[in-house]
This record gives structure tokens, sequence and C-alpha cells, in this order.
């Protein structure tokens, strides 16, 4: 049996190959995971054909629902990105706002364009509003990014069918309902933090005037036919309704609230994350492509571009499976599971410090995340945690994977260049906004963990 001290260096050498392997030698986090799990193994003392086995079950236990969540969520994604949908929920939010209460428009924006597209995509898409606001108001362009980036950035992390917390979902064992329910409630005050609060702050130290040249994006955005807000708000909230809905009536039913019946049956079937996204999908595709013109072909193009991102994701995700099957098989997970009984810190607080280490570390919140899942995976297992309490581990591990973002994200570069910062403001503005949401998420599933 191993001790305590031989099981950490265990898992602190192996985060240090992966770091290694990923940063040094510039190796795909897809085969660093994969060398870090065998690794793992045969330190941990397995059979050479058991470290082989572990890789196959690992892969195929965990692709098997996130390849299907992931894929379907990158082509839904697709859709509405294409169809001009980030851009109507904008301009229809800061109508109704009103233009003194744009910050606010523009972090609800986030939150919801971020449900289905991803992050860096999202952003690009709404920068030229942005560049209109602050043009308009004469404002700093971070009085309106910062809200935007951090309900990109809140949702991208927290809330499902985003593929970060879907792979995190599936390596804890953690229902896809509660993690959107939770997400969705923590989320929002993070939010708000860090975005509107934190932006009138920040934008009052930084002044940022919009670029000269956004004029022609502008104009090439309003000359197209947008979706209506409601075609794109219905679309996004079918999945996460049916998905809740299929929670809500199975926790009715464990609790003998509700008797079982063919109703409940067919609730659990379309609310299923594999039903209730090819439900969204296939309406997206008719209600905002089909309808409006959009050709067969170009839909099929678009199907096929979505895969690509979503590839990476998928993969990265199943070597983090085999990792957490190598400490199952190992025996290590029940041994961590044994000395973390005894620990005062919480599998919250463990959960997110490892993630936030590796984040940055590293600079990706992917890996961050896929890392810190693998790992504490075979704990949580043992720990006998309900499914709220996986959900807030789940929320745990994406708070820290947003911990400091610097010059190792390729997101810091990214908001650096649309926003025309230099390498101090990005780190006064968009790596403190992406600290806040780490920290208030740390402190906020605390405070929810109280309660489950």
């Amino acid at each position: 049996m191993m001790s305590t001290p031989f099981i950490l260096f265990i898992i602190v050498s192996a985060v240090a190959l992966l770091l290694f392997m990923v940063l040094r030698l510039k190796i795909s986090a897809f085969i660093a995971l994969l060398i870090t799990a065998i690794y793992v193994g045969i330190v941990a003392g397995m059979p050479l054909d058991g470290v082989l086995n572990a890789i196959q079950e690992g892969m195929g236990g965990t692709l098997g629902f996130v390849a299907t969540v992931v894929g379907l969520g990158a082509i839904f994604g697709q859709m509405l990105e294409s169809s001009g949908g980030a851009e109507s929920l904008a301009r229809h939010l800061i109508k109704k706002f009103g233009i003194k209460r744009a910050p606010w428009a523009m972090t609800l924006t986030g939150f919801l364009v971020a449900i289905p597209i991803f992050f860096d995509v999202g952003f690009i898409i709404l920068v030229p509003i942005i560049y209109a606001l602050a043009r308009d108001t004469k404002r700093s362009l971070l009085y309106y990014a910062i809200p935007l980036l951090a309900g990109l950035a809140v949702t991208h992390s927290f809330i499902p069918p985003t593929p970060g917390p879907v792979a995190v979902a599936d390596i804890l064992n953690a229902q896809l309902g509660w993690v959107i329910l939770m997400g969705t409630i923590l989320g929002i005050p993070v939010a708000i933090i860090a975005g509107p609060l934190f932006g009138a702050y920040i934008s009052k130290k930084i002044y940022l005037a919009p670029p000269f040249d956004f004029e022609k994006s502008m104009n090439e955005t309003q000359e197209k036919e947008l979706p209506s807000f409601t075609a794109i708000a219905v679309m996004i909230f079918i999945p996460l309704f049916l998905i809740l809905l299929n929670t809500v009536t199975g926790l009715a039913v464990s609790k003998e609230w509700i008797r079982q019946s063919v109703w409940t049956n067919i609730i659990e079937f379309i609310g299923h994350p594999f039903t209730a996204l090819i439900i969204a999908t296939l309406a997206a595709i008719y209600f905002l492509c089909i309808r409006r013109g959009m050709k067969k072909q170009e839909i099929l193009d678009l199907s096929t571009k979505a895969l690509g991102p979503a590839g990476i994701i998928i993969l990265i995700t199943g070597a983090g499976g085999v990792l957490k099957q190598v400490l199952i098989d190992s025996g290590m997970g029940q041994m961590m599971a044994e000395s973390m009984a005894g620990s005062v810190l919480p599998p919250i607080i463990l959960a997110w410090l490892l993630a936030a280490v590796v984040r940055v570390i590293q600079g990706s919140a992917t890996v961050a995340m896929i890392t810190a899942a693998g790992i504490i995976a075979p704990v949580i297992a043992l720990l006998g945690l309900n499914d709220p309490q996986r959900a807030l581990v789940v929320i745990a591990i994406s708070s820290g994977a947003t911990l400091l973002s610097h010059v190792n994200d390729s997101g810091f570069w990214l908001v650096g260049k649309y926003l025309g910062m230099n390498e101090k403001q990005t780190l006064q503005s968009w790596t403190v906004m992406e600290s806040i949401i780490a920290v208030t998420g740390l402190a906020f599933t605390l405070l929810a963990s109280l309660f489950f």
C-alpha cells in the first residue's frame, strides 16, 4: 500500500511532467495527458497491460457522452453564430436597457451568447458593438468590454453545453441539469461583480478609444438581416429548459413527490442532453437557416466547420478520462480519498487549487479543468457526494481554471489586440477580471455548499 507522501509525489510529479511537455516541449495536450496517465500507472505499480486497458476504458467511457454533447453543441452554436443571433441579442438588450445601463445589457448578452457559442467567437462578433457604444458615449472601451467579457467568461466556464463544464461534469459523474442550475445561480452574481462593477472602476483608470477602422465592419453587420430576439432566446433556452425539466422530474420521482409514469419517462428521454441538443440543433437549422433562405450545402459546410475545434476539446477530454481511470485502477483514488478524509481542506477548495495551479502555469483553461477533474474524480467518487455537491465541485474547478490569465493564455492576447491595449493594460483589466471570477466563484461555491 502506498503512503500518503508517495501518492503526493506521484501527483505533483505527474502535473510537473504534463506542464513540461506542454510548455517546454510544445507537445499537444492530448498526447501529453496520455503520457502523463501512463507515467502515473507505471509509477503506481500497475501492470503494463493494465495501463493499456485503463487507456481504452477511460477514453471510451468518457467520449461516449462528451463527444456527442460537445459535437451537437458546436453545431448548434455555429447555426446561431452564422445567423447573426449574437448581434440580434446585443442590439435588442441595449435597446431595452437603454444606453445608461448598456454595461448591464452587455453582461447579459455575453451570459446568453456564450451558452451556444465559443468565448473567442462571441467576443469577435460583438466587439464592433462595443466600439460603437464607446464612440457614441465617449467612454472608455473597457466600460462596455469588461461587462461583455465577464458575461462570456462566466458562462463559458460555468454553464453547459459549453465544452469545459460538460467535460468536467462527465469526468466527475455530475448531472448536467444540476451543473446548469448551480452555474446559473452562482454565475449571475459573479458576472455582475466582475463585469459592470469592476468595469465601471477600471474604465476610469484606463481610457481606450475605439479604433478608427471599425465603421466598415459595423456597416456590414447592419446590412445583414438579423433574426428576431425572441427566436434566438427560444433557441438558446430549448436545451437548458429540457435538461432542467428532466433533472427536476427525476428529483421529484426519487423523492416520491410524483409517481413514475409514461410521462416521466418521456420527459427523461427528451430531457437527456443528447435528445435536448438534437432537438435544439434541428430547430436552429430549420428556423435560423432554412427558413431564412440558407442553402443546404451551406448548412452542411457550417456543421463540418463547427466540428473542427470541437474535435480538439473532445480528444483532450478523453485523455483526461484516461488519467482518471488510471488513478482508479491503480488504487490511488481510494487511498487519496482516505487521506483527504482527515484533511482540513474540503474537496471544493482542493479542486479549485489544483485547477488554478495548472491554469496559471500553462495557460489553457480547458487543460486546467480536465487535468484537475481527472485527478480529483476518484476522490469525489469515494466521498459519497450527492448530485448538487458534485455540481459545486464542477463550478469550483471551472472557477479555478479562470485564475490569472496572462501571457501564456491566448485569450490574453485576443482581448488585448481587439481593445488596443498593451500588456500592462491587459494585465490591469482582463487579468484582474478573470481573477475576480475565480475568487468570487470559489466564494459563492463555498457559500452554496453550506446548503447542500
